[in-house]
Order: C-alpha cells, then structure tokens, then sequence
C-alpha cells in the first residue's frame, strides 16, 4: 500500500491547527510541520500528535513549501497551511488514493470560512487547489504570497478528489485589513523582482477589473455582507500592489 505524508508549514497557528492535525492523522502515514518558529501553542499541539516537528527561519510562502516538502519521508504527499483542514469526504478520497494512484496529482476544491461564515461564491470557490501529488514530479512556484504547485511535466496528467479542503481565514475585518496590508507588500517586492512594471492605469483598471469580476460575474453578492467585503478586498489588494511597486521604483530611481 502507498504510504503518504502529511506535509504543513506553521507559524502562531494555534487557533487552528489541531482542526489541521486532527484530519490528517488517519490518513497519512506520518506528519510534517515546518515552523517558523512560533511563539504561542502551536509546537505544544503539534507534539500531540506525534508530528515531525522541524523549526525554520522563514524563506518565504514558496521558499519554506518547498523546504517543507524535503523533510517529508514519502513522495506522495498531501500539502497544508496550518489553517486548513480535510473535510471527513476528502479524507476518504484520499484513503482511496493509497490502494489506487493514478496520476502525478490530485486538484480538490477549498472551501473558505470568513468570519464563520462559508463564502460560496467570488473568487473564493471553488478555489480549485493541486494539493495531493508526487513531490519528485511537482514543486511550489508562483510570485510570493501567491504561490502554487505546478507540475514539472507539462504533459502530467491530474484527477480530481471529491470533498474540499476547509480553510479558516480571517475571524474579522480588522485580521482581514491587517493581512492586507502585509499580503500586498509581499507581492510588490515579488513583482519588483521579477521585473514587473505598474503604469498609472493598472492602479485603476486593475483593482476595478477585480472587484467586478468577483462581485458580478462569480456573484460575490450572494454572500451578502460578506461578500461585498471580500470582493472589494480583492480590488484593495490589487491596488496596493501596484500603489506600493510604484513607490519602490520611485524609491530606487
């Protein structure tokens, strides 16, 4: 039978880790969690639970992904943030998968909790995610915070498990606009490095294109309140990553 790692990076993730654990821990054969060296409970749940427990400075979202994925024993994996969590249905998908691997990865939908409310729609579901795959055919890649599994072949082939991967994100609108701000500073840096320009017009064309695409055309509005607020955040954040990419140009020259 194929054996699986359960593969997490962590940092200050007490509220929700053990949601984490807990569902991974009849599914895979052992679990990996690469710290940056929290300062709350995290370490102390984590030691629960029988987890390999390895503490990391922290490299970056992809950086630290792909180091996390070099300490897990098993090249089949399946990769977690510390907030997210295997709904009871993908954890039997993924039981099944032990008896009958079939292709390089596996995509399952995840499911966002904002405030304790299940968001259906916007951007934010399905939010079809490559989470299960042979670590010798993938790698995080992407522009830091967003990053993303991509396959090395481009020919790979993938299936899709049944069940979501439940993910708690912010518990108010303040977490929420704090994380903004940080999220978009990333990306700017990211974006400089990578030789990304922001002319005048992406700071009005852009965030408005995101908020309309979010809000009407993935109907962000049916989640009421909650919605409304995510889809003008995802307009926020596009605008803060333009706004800030300027001002390091203008820093520079």
């Amino acid at each position: 039978m194929l054996k699986l790692s359960g593969v997490i990076i962590t940092f200050n993730e007490e509220r929700n880790i053990e949601k984490c654990l807990q569902s991974l821990v009849d599914v895979v054969d052992e679990i990996v969690a690469v710290d940056s060296f929290s300062t709350d409970q995290t370490k102390t749940i984590c030691q629960r639970y029988n987890v390999k427990f390895v503490e990391q400075k922290f490299l970056g979202y992809i950086e630290q992904k792909n180091f996390a994925l070099k300490q897990a024993t098993y090249n089949h994996v399946v990769s977690l943030d510390g907030d997210e969590a295997l709904s009871e249905r993908l954890q039997q998908s993924i039981i099944r998968l032990k008896t009958n691997w079939q292709y390089d990865g596996y995509y399952a939908n995840r499911f966002n909790n904002f405030s304790g409310q299940w968001i259906k729609y916007s951007d934010w579901y399905p939010n079809k995610k490559l989470r299960v795959f042979d670590k010798t055919k993938a790698e995080w890649k992407g522009i830091n915070p967003h990053d993303n599994v991509q396959l090395h072949n481009l020919n790979a082939k993938t299936g899709h498990l049944k069940g979501d991967i439940l993910h708690w994100t912010y518990q108010s609108y303040a977490e929420m606009d704090k994380k903004t701000e940080y999220f978009s500073t990333i990306a700017a840096k990211a974006y400089m490095g990578k030789g990304k320009t922001a002319p005048f017009w992406k700071l009005l064309w852009n965030p408005s294109w995101a908020f309309f695409k979010a809000y009407i055309l993935r109907l962000g509005f049916l989640d009421g309140k909650n919605g409304f607020r995510i889809c003008y955040q995802t307009g926020k954040i596009t605008y803060l990553k333009y706004y800030k990419l300027r001002a390091l140009y203008r820093a520079k020259s």
